[in-house]
């Protein structure tokens, strides 16, 4: 069996963090073919609950001050690295990593080189997302036009609300395809989905837009790190 032992800090949102150990299990099965109980890594898994609104700004220190008490407790069990699905976490993304002695896994690095090399980008997130200008940094850095629409954070702030009060299958993916119906008619080909959350409405899609899910890179590069780490 593997000494080395994955740290996850999830809660972020509460629904999030479930999907996300999906996605590392999935990843197992693909890059290494584990079937077997004793095939897949040993996780230490905290769902952290963070002073988090969609509807109101956030109290950036105290966020932060929140997340990096989590990466500490995680540090504290004899984690070897951490992986954090939640994108608006990686706005202190240079003051966390360096707050702890181990690895803190960057979700934006690893989302990036999965876009394809041409073809109109979106962003879809949360507001705080959306405002570290992180991810059109990196679009910028990669040469591909981004487009989007002010009226669209609205929208989007309402869908992952909706998911959150956990109205899904009802009023979520009514709104979340009438978005997508607004990036087609934008001529989006690609878009980020950069929030855990938004996995719940991602199977209901109805759109030909092609969609880089930040949690399944996480999950990717979250084993790729483990079996780097003697997974």
């Amino acid at each position: 069996m593997s000494k080395c032992m994955i740290g996850i800090l999830g809660g972020m949102g509460p629904r999030s963090t479930a999907s996300f150990i999906d996605a590392v299990v999935d990843q197992c099965q693909k890059l290494y073919g584990a079937s077997l109980d004793e095939d897949f890594p040993k996780m230490m898994i905290l769902s952290l609950p963070t002073p988090f609104y969609v509807d109101r700004p956030i109290d950036h220190s105290l966020m932060k001050k929140t997340i990096d008490s989590g990466l500490k407790q995680l540090e504290s069990t004899g984690v070897n690295f951490i992986a954090m699905p939640c994108n608006s976490a990686h706005a202190y993304y240079s003051d966390l990593a360096s707050s702890i002695n181990i690895s803190l896994l960057n979700i934006i690095t690893e989302t990036l080189p999965f876009l394809g090399s041409s073809g109109p980008v979106t962003l879809i997130g949360t507001q705080g997302t959306f405002d570290s200008g992180l991810y059109q940094m990196g679009f910028k850095n990669i040469n591909l036009e981004f487009i989007f629409h002010s009226n669209w954070q609205k929208k989007i702030n309402q869908i992952i609300s909706l998911i959150k009060s956990g109205k899904v299958k009802e009023e979520a993916c009514i709104h979340w395809n009438e978005l997508l119906s607004d990036l087609n008619n934008s001529q989006v080909e690609q878009a980020v989905i950069a929030c855990t959350d938004l996995n719940a409405v991602l199977p209901f899609s109805k759109t030909n837009i092609v969609f880089i899910d930040s949690t399944e890179s996480l999950a990717k590069a979250t084993v790729n790190k483990y079996l780097l780490e003697g997974g």
